[in-house]
């Protein structure tokens, strides 16, 4: 069987080139004597609130586009979308940066036809099967059927949309979507992992738990920065600070990370592997961005389960929890975007108040043959 080609379409400062960091280092050369920004500086796309219009006013210079360094990698995992995809530049620069940023195109990926550079700044009336972008406000307002944002720091703190965390991660995300109709089923009877997703308020937690009382099922003791709750002990998560989260990513103990209502999570290969080639089940509950970097660790031995619980519901449970105002407010904001992951998992499951019934379903599908 033929399969569709899709279109895909790639943001380019920070996607492709380096834009946020190349600033930051340009600025740092200029005021050496002065306390150096950093990346991690920087909460938004726009203004860090230290020198913000000096670095402002280099994404309108044509000297700063023609110079910006490639990303690692980016030229190989254009190449490889190129198989798979019709891959299209989606730029927004200033019209007096738009010929260097077409001829940097043009040289450094030419394999994509110069007529596939769209530029402009309305992002939002381009439509395509999949668009990747590190500016949160042109995901959440793009006409693409799966927008897909791109973990940097300036985006850590939003919960819920459909992300990833690398090139990798992105590649096998538009490889699953090109096969959704002919991929098989997950099969998990010898072993695999078994992530829950769904929106806050969803039960995840609670699924997670009865599964683990049953033979085969264990969940992995997974690290976050968030405060722990008064009903958790040191089975629940293994709590940490986010200094010591950091320097533990950095040193490359996690398989996955994302952060979710502003916090921190982090799965390590040493938890989950033991239970896996026991002929284990490592169930855990996750956002969509790890679940889908544990798919393309794990193939057809991951699950991705959609956990969907009716809205009025999910608000219920996530007003009725013991955390702040704000977390509150984050979580119930970030319902819509959670809601449309359940196209991209391999089964959704309906949770109403017995939650005995959804196990059940996990347990038989887990198990058929």
């Amino acid at each position: 069987m033929k399969k569709y080609r899709i279109r895909v379409g790639l943001d380019v400062d920070d996607t492709l080139y380096e834009c946020n960091s190349y600033a930051v280092s340009i600025i740092n050369s200029r005021h050496p004597d002065e306390e150096p920004l950093k990346v991690e500086d920087i909460k938004h796309w726009g203004g860090t609130g230290r020198r913000v219009e000096e670095r402002i006013k280099l994404y309108s210079d044509p000297e700063f586009v023609r110079t910006q360094p490639i990303t690692d990698g980016a030229q190989e995992f254009v190449q490889k979308l190129s198989e798979i995809a019709d891959v299209f530049f989606v730029t927004a620069v200033p019209a007096c940066c738009m010929s260097a940023r077409a001829e940097r195109l043009i040289k450094d990926f030419p394999e994509i036809p110069a007529e596939n550079i769209i530029m402009g700044t309305r992002k939002d009336v381009i439509s395509l099967d999949i668009m990747l972008d590190d500016g949160a406000h042109n995901i959440s307002s793009s006409r693409a059927a799966y927008p897909v944002l791109f973990r940097k720091p300036w985006n850590s703190g939003l919960s819920g949309l459909l992300s990833v965390n690398s090139y990798n991660d992105f590649l096998h995300f538009c490889e699953m979507v090109r096969n959704s109709f002919s991929e098989k089923f997950p099969a998990l009877g010898k072993g695999g992992v078994l992530c829950l997703v769904g929106p806050s308020g969803s039960s995840k937690t609670e699924i997670a738990n009865e599964l683990t009382k049953i033979k085969g099922f264990e969940k992995p003791l997974t690290s976050t920065t968030r405060p722990r709750r008064k009903s958790e002990d040191d089975t629940s998560y293994r709590f940490i600070s986010e200094s010591k989260f950091i320097s533990e990513m950095k040193e490359g103990r996690y398989i996955e990370t994302t952060v979710y209502s502003g916090y921190h999570f982090g799965t390590s290969q040493n938890d989950i592997l033991p239970i896996v080639e026991r002929g284990g089940v490592a169930v855990i509950p996750i956002d969509i961005c790890g679940a889908i970097t544990l798919k393309n660790l794990y193939r057809q031995r991951a699950m991705l389960v959609f956990t969907r619980r009716e809205r009025p519901d999910a608000i219920k449970s996530i007003i009725s929890r013991d955390i702040d105002l704000d977390d509150k407010t984050r979580r119930i904001m970030s319902l819509d975007f959670e809601y449309r992951n359940s196209e991209v998992c391999d089964v959704e499951i309906n949770v109403g108040d017995d939650i005995s019934t959804v196990v059940d379903k996990i347990v038989s599908l887990v198990n058929q043959k």
